[in-house]
């Protein structure tokens, strides 16, 4: 199995519109993130964890040319925009994508793509197949997967393990018996916004303390915005085991 990020960024990206910091400046490519989603390449074909407002360009820029499944961890924007796009590879494959959400994702889906579900389809829309998940195991051709429900702020979200990774995004908070799907991971990615507060992401120091408490070996931190700071700078100040994911890193 390998992972490979294919955006790294927050709902806005990096760099944001307009904006002239030093981070959005600058020339350093990991200081350049995508929306964040992930490809997991396995036995059984390729899986996306989440079709951003940059998927057309993730999968291009990944090489993607076939695809199994989407796994969908929440219904914002900045994770379900790109999801037209999927009509190529409907067109390509001659089939249906799988599109693997929960029952309130599934109904945000439906409405920000009506036009994929009516009773009347134009032709080229994308052919979306849901399939509803809970936070119960469950699998992708025989691919064994664990959801992890998190909360974003009041909004439940779904991470997924696959194997021994562990991926998270859009979280400030794990119930201990979530934890204990995550325990055993020799991989752990976690969403960390930046180094002040907020409401609904874990900042740099909350991921940190969450990951030292779960024990795994290895931790990436995504879902990052400019307002961390240079990416050569704070993964510098991270504990060992610890790094800032970038767009284009492969693991596994």
């Amino acid at each position: 199995m390998k992972i490979t990020f294919l955006g790294t960024g927050t709902s806005q990206g990096v760099p944001v519109i307009a904006c002239n910091c030093r981070v959005c400046t600058s020339p350093d490519k990991r200081d350049t993130r995508l929306r964040s989603s992930i490809l997991v390449e396995s036995e059984i074909g390729n899986i996306v964890v989440d079709t951003t407002p940059d998927f057309r360009y993730q999968m291009l820029r990944a090489q993607v040319k076939h695809l199994e499944a989407v796994l969908i961890t929440h219904s914002h924007k900045d994770h379900i925009a790109g999801m037209d796009d999927i009509r190529a590879f409907n067109y390509f494959q001659q089939k249906p994508i799988d599109i693997y959400a929960t029952d309130f994702s599934q109904n945000a889906i439906m409405r920000e793509f009506a036009y994929a579900f009516a009773d009347f389809k134009y032709p080229g829309i994308p052919e979306l197949n849901l399939q509803t998940i809970t936070d119960e195991a469950f699998s992708v051709k025989g691919f064994p997967i664990i959801p992890i429900q998190v909360m974003h702020h009041k909004m439940p979200v779904l991470g997924f393990r696959f194997g021994d990774f562990t991926y998270i995004t859009d979280a400030n908070f794990v119930a201990d018996e979530e934890k204990g799907k995550i325990i055993g991971s020799k991989v752990l990615v976690l969403n960390a916004l930046r180094k002040e507060k907020h409401i609904s992401h874990f900042t740099l120091d909350e991921a940190i303390a969450l990951a030292q408490e779960l024990q795994v070996p290895q931790v990436y931190f995504t879902h990052i915005s400019h307002q961390l700071g240079l990416h050569e700078e704070i993964n510098a100040e991270l504990p060992a085991g610890m790094a800032l994911a970038y767009d284009g890193l492969e693991v596994g």
